[in-house]
């Protein structure tokens, strides 16, 4: 037997339990304010930026709008304030597919992310989080109440609060649901957060942060970094690495490298919130955890050539004659 293979047993039961129902995204909501600067400011430096202009994002509500593009049947529970970026943010869901049944409106101003973009298609994010804050455990139960649709995946980031997540994670392990955790931004996490997490999806600096060590460290590879964060319990890993692809890792299973492909950059913003949105979608649909990171690491491609969040994303036609052009 293959180490592939039996990773894929290994993961076979929550593959399972995943394919009998939707996506149940829990997460941020911000508008996102673009700029685009020939350099990030030192400090004490002023320097002109372009024109600014707007676009529907969020953490939570990238991976909603992704997954839902792609075909996933998807519910997004977040916070949005009673202001104009509410409404946009609110709109921005449901035109790309997803059920907002769960998306409260409360007192608290809607979150707002200003991106400020350089030449070669990096971005540097600040955000104000504002509702986002206000999202908790409450507005979770609600996905689980009599006669809401099944859950096959929960899918959590960490610009909500801690507690919520935890509690999200809680719900979904009662439930059988697959528990997918982003953690992004990066931040100490209990560790039977981690536990429950099938896969924790980090990027690089996320997974040193978690392992409290750096790039420079010799022993410092993709691999060595999945197996580091397996060993903190996580059922299972994957390893985001940009233009190289993924580093894809199971508990008591095997490893694998999800090579990238070289594509022009644009923008590289919401391409990991794509990624994981589509690592879910093919997950539900029943893949086991190597052949979804292969997709998503198609989708994440697509999206950084295209500038914006959730205007980039694509519909599961557009990745399909992706996937054949490589063919």
């Amino acid at each position: 037997m293959s180490e592939t293979q039996q990773a894929t047993i290994n993961t076979g039961a929550t593959s399972e339990a995943a394919a009998r129902g939707g996506v149940l995204v829990v997460g941020s909501a911000n508008m996102d304010l673009y700029t685009r600067l020939d350099h990030i400011p030192v400090g004490g430096e002023t320097i002109l930026g372009s024109p600014i202009w707007t676009s529907p994002g969020g953490k939570g509500a990238n991976q909603a709008a992704a997954a839902a593009r792609l075909g996933a049947d998807v519910r997004f529970v977040g916070r949005v304030g009673d202001d104009e970026y509410g409404q946009r943010l609110r709109q921005g869901l449901l035109d790309a597919g997803a059920d907002v049944s769960l998306l409260r409106t409360g007192d608290s101003p809607s979150s707002v992310a200003l991106i400020l973009l350089t030449p070669d298609g990096e971005n540097s994010i600040i955000v104000s989080p504002s509702s986002n804050q206000h999202v908790s455990p409450a507005d979770v139960d609600a996905a689980w109440q009599p006669g809401q649709p099944a859950v096959g995946a929960v899918v959590c980031q960490l610009e909500i609060p801690l507690a919520t997540v935890v509690h999200a994670s809680e719900l979904a392990q009662q439930h059988g649901a697959r528990f997918v955790l982003n953690a992004a931004p990066a931040q100490e996490l209990p560790a039977d957060l981690v536990g429950r997490a099938d896969p924790l999806v980090v990027n690089e600096s996320e997974a040193e942060f978690l392992l409290g060590t750096t790039s420079e460290a010799p022993s410092h590879t993709p691999e060595t970094l999945v197996r580091g964060l397996l060993e903190l319990g996580s059922r299972s890993v994957v390893l985001t690495l940009g233009g190289d692809g993924a580093a894809v890792g199971v508990n008591g299973g095997g490893f694998r490298h999800v090579t990238g492909f070289p594509v022009p950059v644009v923008d590289t913003t919401g391409a990991g919130d794509a990624f994981v949105a589509a690592l879910v979608t093919r997950l539900v649909a029943g893949e086991d955890l190597f052949e979804a990171a292969d997709y998503a690491n198609v989708v994440g491609a697509l999206v950084v050539q295209h500038e914006g969040a959730q205007a980039s994303y694509p519909d599961a036609a557009e990745v399909e004659a992706q996937i054949a052009s490589q063919n």
